[in-house]
């Protein structure tokens, strides 16, 4: 009966942290950090802001676990369809096909949003999404590199650099595109196709994951 008792209350306590954590979310990617109110941040939740310092001592730690959240369900949800492509090609493409369609989720578009915010600040949220940002370019950079030693990727700008252009091209168009699904997806394959020197017309619709 014990057991049972302390895993219901982890349990609840698992449930408030995911309420809290999405309800930051969109309330960074429509405020800002400088503007995000935890009281706010709560009571759209459904709980009280007592609920939420139980659970994040302020407004750095609650940001950091959100920029958390979304990576791991970003790596759940979006990694999977890049790892199954044995082509550099057909990854990249699935991957900016992946991520339009994550960032369909409420939220999803706060980490493009706090490095806009945080940009040149010494600041441990904008070190972390500074941090991110850059796992993210060197992953394009590794399938750049071997998209063009199989000769699918003609030689061009340097690596990083094309792999920079490629998420630029990846977080602008989603951003641009935002709540227009299902061309989100369409387009944003066909943005990077574009910056890889691909013909962005052989891209063609297919089902979202």
């Amino acid at each position: 009966m014990h057991v049972r008792n302390r895993e219901s209350q982890a349990d609840r306590s698992a449930r408030t942290r995911s309420a809290l954590l999405e309800s930051a979310a969109r309330g960074l990617s429509r405020y800002g950090y400088s503007h995000l109110k935890l009281e706010q941040v709560a009571r759209d939740a459904g709980y009280t802001r007592g609920a939420l310092y139980h659970q994040f001592e302020g407004k750095q730690e609650l940001t950091l676990a959100v920029l958390d959240w979304i990576g791991e369900t970003w790596t759940r949800q979006v990694g999977p369809l890049v790892e199954r492509e044995t082509e550099p090609v057909a990854a990249l493409l699935a991957l900016a096909r992946g991520h339009a369609v994550y960032c369909r989720r409420t939220g999803a578009r706060v980490a493009t949003a706090l490095r806009i915010e945080f940009s040149g600040q010494d600041h441990p949220v904008g070190h972390e999404i500074e941090r991110r940002y850059e796992q993210l370019v060197e992953r394009c950079r590794r399938l750049i590199v071997a998209g063009r030693a199989d000769g699918t990727i003609a030689p061009g700008p340097p690596d990083r650099t094309l792999a920079l252009a490629f998420v630029g091209a990846l977080d602008g168009t989603v951003t641009a595109l935002a709540d227009l699904a299902p061309l989100d997806e369409l387009l944003t394959a066909r943005a990077v196709a574009g910056v890889l020197g691909l013909d962005p017309m052989a891209v063609t619709e297919s089902p979202s994951p």
